[in-house]
């Protein structure tokens, strides 16, 4: 195998740590497991990031973008919500279940919360979540004005949630009454008096 250098070289070493990450957690992961795991050395890791922390930020920062889950666009607001939390469900739940459990000693070393973790994963790119919102505005379906970043966010903190609590997919029924119960009587448009 050649050498490996620039991207390649940090997809290995990221990849290598979220394995480490996820076979001995946040407190015992160390830049020597990272670097044999990699097949490259301390000081390259050391280059790239200068502590644990900033490493598995990273790391985890790319598993999600790896993972990420484009936004349904099937023609209605519900249609998109129910199709987009159903995919994230499945894809990403366990992902989610699993990183906080990984996580617990990296939140309270740094003394952060799982949103800061995700602003920082999110970290200026558009969000599905709010392509999703966008579209529905533009059709009409959505009240704007009743539209604030909490309630936008609400149908994916509650689907986060579901999943942390059962460490299991959520199940459509769940989903749809996340949708259909919860969220769209928020954000509907009110007829006129």
């Amino acid at each position: 195998m050649g050498r490996r250098r620039g991207e390649a070289l940090e997809a290995a070493i990221l990849e290598a740590a979220w394995d480490e990450l996820g076979e001995r957690g946040y407190a015992n992961l160390t830049f020597d497991s990272v670097a044999r795991r990699a097949g490259t050395s301390k000081p390259v890791l050391y280059r790239r990031w200068p502590d644990k922390q900033k490493l598995v930020e990273a790391a985890v920062v790319r598993r999600n973008v790896v993972q990420s889950v484009p936004p349904a666009d099937t023609g209605s607001l519900r249609g998109d919500l129910i199709a987009t939390l159903t995919e994230l469900g499945q894809k990403q739940g366990p992902f989610l279940a699993q990183l906080s459990l990984l996580l617990a000693d990296y939140f309270i070393e740094t003394d952060s919360s799982f949103a800061e973790l995700r602003e920082m994963i999110v970290a200026g790119r558009r969000s599905g979540r709010d392509e999703i919102m966008e579209r529905a505005i533009q059709r009409g379906e959505l009240d704007p004005a009743r539209l604030t970043p909490r309630i936008a966010s609400l149908p994916f903190d509650l689907l986060r949630g579901e999943t942390m609590m059962t460490l299991r997919p959520v199940a459509p029924e769940v989903i749809e009454e996340i949708v259909d119960t919860i969220f769209l009587p928020l954000v509907g448009r009110r007829p006129a008096p």
